[in-house]
């Protein structure tokens, strides 16, 4: 009997490890955030693009390749990351007044596949340089760490992540114009940065944040297009929200990245955006924006480290809109994104703007 009662909690116990075994599996996934991402700096549009500035979960063997299309349009092949859904957001790297978006992404074969046009103020499509980023999420995030993104593809939300677990919605306003609605991530002042790309696979698009409010229960953003010109346009976009995340929303997230807001661009600097919230450091260190004509200068102290990655984007009701005008600098330490340009129509102009920066270390 004695053996018996034995061996009845031998099996008691095995069954005990492996319920809690299987448990702390579930809570690990649950943890992983994101499942794919992958990020480049396309300076060429055949072959390769600098190894300095991609980075992906593929394999270290691969790399990022692009092949072109019809004036202005770039295949961008993301190796070995193919997955449904998904996010993506794209900055033209240019002296001009011009712009990049988005025309799809969807996976094929093992790789997921972007295709990217860009056009001059006006709607003449044009061959531009641009940063390119993609991931996928799923899991959760202890906060105050959140990550949200949504895609609406003009009439509905076609995929979406929040963090928190909750469900993101948007709702129509006038023509070009959404609200966009996290719950659950939510903060008591303003906290993190927002990316906004245009979506728009037959005409020329341009989105941006129009506006931002932070409460408790919920990060509410307004989203603004217009088309080749400034008339409010109704198109597809996609839209992400950090807070103390890299924009890859990374499950074992770098060690080195930031955000910031340029809250007063008519300052001449340097100075640090406030508050505290929106100018977030990895490191611990305050970030710093200042005049550096033709454009303005962000500074990331002791977080730059390559292979990384930025994107901006506008801030405010206008038709106004940003690119980067030549790729930043790593000196020891820092990352500096020398001559973040902001446009209204063809002139260059003080706007508001987000700048999110990432080494993949």
């Amino acid at each position: 009997m004695r053996r018996l009662r034995r061996a009845l909690l031998g099996v008691f116990c095995g069954i005990v490890t492996l319920v809690t075994g299987l448990a702390s599996a579930t809570t690990s996934a649950q943890a992983a955030v994101p499942d794919r991402w992958g990020f480049a700096f396309v300076d060429v549009f055949s072959g390769v693009p600098t190894l300095a500035h991609q980075a992906g979960s593929w394999s270290s063997a691969s790399t990022v390749t692009v092949s072109s299309g019809a004036t202005g349009q770039v295949k961008v092949a993301f190796p070995g990351i193919a997955t449904s859904g998904g996010v993506a957001h794209v900055t033209a790297v240019s002296p001009n007044a011009e712009w990049c978006q988005l025309q799809t992404w969807a996976p094929s074969g093992p790789d997921e596949i972007a295709l990217v046009q860009c056009y001059k103020y006006g709607g003449a499509p044009a061959f531009v340089p641009f940063t390119i980023v993609f991931e996928q999420s799923s899991g959760l995030l202890p906060a105050p760490q959140a990550l949200g993104y949504v895609h609406f593809n003009g009439s509905s939300v076609a995929t979406q992540f929040n963090s928190a677990g909750a469900a993101n919605t948007v709702a129509a306003g006038g023509v070009g114009t959404w609200t966009v609605t996290l719950p659950g991530l939510g903060s008591t002042g303003p906290e993190g940065g927002l990316q906004v790309t245009a979506v728009d696979r037959a005409k020329p698009a341009r989105c941006k944040v129009g506006g931002w409010s932070s409460a408790a229960g919920a990060q509410t953003v307004k989203v603004i297009c217009h088309d080749a010109t400034s008339t409010p346009y109704r198109t597809g976009w996609t839209l992400s929200y950090q807070r103390q995340r890299a924009i890859t929303g990374a499950a074992a997230p770098p060690k080195h990245f930031g955000y910031t807001l340029d809250t007063a661009p008519t300052t001449a600097g340097p100075y640090a955006p406030a508050p505290a919230g929106i100018n977030f450091n990895s490191q611990g260190a305050t970030n710093t924006i200042k005049n550096s004509a033709p454009g303005r200068e962000v500074t990331f102290p002791k977080v730059g480290y390559l292979r990384d990655h930025v994107q901006v984007t506008a801030f405010g009701p206008g038709p106004e809109y940003c690119n980067l005008l030549k790729v930043w600098a790593t000196p020891p330490n820092d990352a500096v994104v020398g001559g973040v340009k902001c446009y209204n129509a063809l002139a260059l102009t003080p706007q508001r703007f987000f700048a999110s920066y990432t080494s993949e270390k």
